[in-house]
């Protein structure tokens, strides 16, 4: 494939302070918790169910624990006690935690007692993933798998069972991967809903049994056409690492997973964001889930000439958090996007130059691109064209994954023509260009190499910049996305919380050996 000249020490450069970047955050990380992690630490060790009005039971029972100021010793230290002190079951003893006025929640049986109270249901709770695992890789083996790029594409009608229909429909013309996108503001909910869902506004909620349920129709859709259907949904949000659990043990094969984008799109409080995305990806990890994240985004809000160099900086950013995480590289979905003005002169080449540009610099990672959406008119026809540019550059510059646009997305939901029409547009480029990008080279000191060359210089100087003032305060100035947030601010602050020296959460303790 043609490449475009890449200075490798200032690329080691960027490497080098994104991980100085993610270390001083990792000390933050390694003293604190969260209420979403302690939910998610007790979804597995098998707490299930929700009361009447719907408030699940791990939520029942965390937030008691954390208005008695003792969430810092984690969940798994009281259903430990629990267990010491005679519950029956796990379930047991969560439900009494949460419901019982006589439940004592301060200091009892030490952390070691706990933890071993906890041990059986500790390991099972790892073979869960371990299982799930096994069987996605099995049926991926046993089936044809796409040839990157992957054709990706959206489902969401708001009821769960539709969008299994229609995710089966897309298995069939042609689709690689499915995902369900989630109900409009989900991420803002500090709870995950209990069973399936029926009505959703702008997509579908991300629940277990919808995972279950779209897992079920993938896997027919695998049988009859032969072909593996892989399915996504979004981990992130105030339920991030809970929503990462349900992927893990319902064998998903990506989940939309990054360390800013709540930050910056949902005013999710930066300290809450970060910890979660620790243990929602140590879970991804052992689960060999893809993440894709979400740099994309930023040119949503920023021009994408001027602040292309930012999606850079925070690819970096991303893959230090991701290895500090225990992912491969090959599970490091990083984000792009097509988002130049269509009408400015040569966008085409300052596209190729970006997407080259990134495929290079991470040439193990599963690149993730994103089509155009900023400058979609009502124009079907014009949209079309725009969609099939996208897909040129993608094929011509190897990208792994590409979300393919719709031609009447500024118009209404996708129906399922579009969607037909959008697969085989996509099929015909992928196909009468296969090899485009093999066949040509950029010219020396032209326009793709010009651009390439002033993105990464631009990439360094930002991230020398976010290295000496952190990354909290780079974000508080607006350095990505043109979006500002406060350390201190934003939704979810008050459920982080400081670990108690004697903090306990086995779970964790397994996902973070080598």
């Amino acid at each position: 494939m043609t490449t475009v000249p890449v200075e490798q020490e200032k690329v080691e450069a960027c490497r080098a302070f994104a991980a100085d970047i993610a270390d001083e955050v990792q000390r933050f990380i390694d003293r604190h918790t969260t209420v979403g992690v302690e939910r998610t630490v007790a979804r597995a060790y098998g707490v299930v169910g929700a009361d009447a009005e719907g408030t699940p039971l791990v939520n029942a029972l965390v937030d008691r624990i954390h208005r008695a100021g003792q969430a810092g010793r984690g969940v798994a230290y009281h259903l430990g006690r629990a267990l010491c002190e005679g519950a029956g079951s796990v379930q047991e003893a969560a439900e009494m935690l949460a419901f019982s006025e006589a439940a004592d929640l301060g200091a009892g049986p030490s952390a070691a007692e706990a933890r071993g109270a906890l041990e059986a249901a500790t390991r099972e709770a790892i073979a869960r993933i371990d299982r799930a695992r096994d069987e996605r890789e099995a049926n991926k083996a046993a089936h044809r798998v796409g040839v990157a790029p992957l054709k990706y594409v959206i489902v969401a009608t708001g009821n769960i069972y539709d969008d299994a229909v229609q995710a089966k429909a897309a298995g069939f013309a042609g689709a690689d991967i499915v995902a369900v996108i989630r109900a409009t503001a989900q991420s803002l909910l500090d709870y995950v809903p209990e069973g399936p869902t029926t009505e959703g506004y702008g997509g579908t909620y991300a629940t277990q049994e919808n995972f279950r349920i779209i897992r079920r129709a993938a896997d027919e859709a695998t049988r009859d056409t032969g072909t593996y259907l892989a399915q996504t949904n979004y981990s992130s949000g105030l339920c991030m690492s809970e929503i990462a659990w349900m992927a893990a043990v319902e064998r998903l094969d990506m989940l939309l997973n990054d360390a800013m984008y709540g930050i910056l799109f949902r005013d999710i409080n930066m300290q809450r964001t970060f910890i979660d995305q620790y243990f929602s990806r140590r879970i991804i990890a052992r689960s060999g889930i893809v993440i894709n994240t979400g740099e994309d985004n930023y040119l949503t809000t920023a021009d994408a000439v001027e602040k292309a160099h930012t999606v850079l900086a925070s690819q970096f950013i991303n893959e230090a958090f991701a290895r500090r995480a225990g992912l491969r590289e090959e599970q490091m979905g990083l984000g792009h996007a097509f988002e130049i003005d269509p009408w400015l002169e040569d966008s085409l080449l300052f596209e190729l130059a970006q997407a080259q540009l990134v495929r290079q610099i991470f040439d193990r990672h599963p690149i993730k691109w994103m089509p155009p959406t900023k400058f979609k008119t009502g124009d079907i026809f014009h949209s079309h064209v725009h969609d099939a540019m996208f897909n040129l550059v993608g094929i011509t510059t190897g990208q792994s994954i590409e979300l393919l646009g719709m031609f009447s997305e500024a118009v209404h939901t996708p129906l399922l023509m579009d969607r037909y029409l959008s697969l085989k547009s996509a099929r015909y480029i992928f196909t009468a260009a296969r090899h485009l990008g093999d066949e040509i080279q950029w010219k020396p000191g032209g326009i793709v190499e010009r651009r390439a060359r002033e993105v990464l210089d631009k990439a360094h100087e930002l991230l020398r910049e976010v290295e000496q003032e952190t990354v909290w305060d780079a974000i508080g100035r607006g350095a990505f996305g043109d979006v500002k947030r406060t350390r201190t601010g934003g939704k979810g602050y008050s459920g982080v919380v400081a670990r108690h020296p004697e903090y306990l959460n086995p779970i964790l303790e397994v996902l973070e050996r080598p």
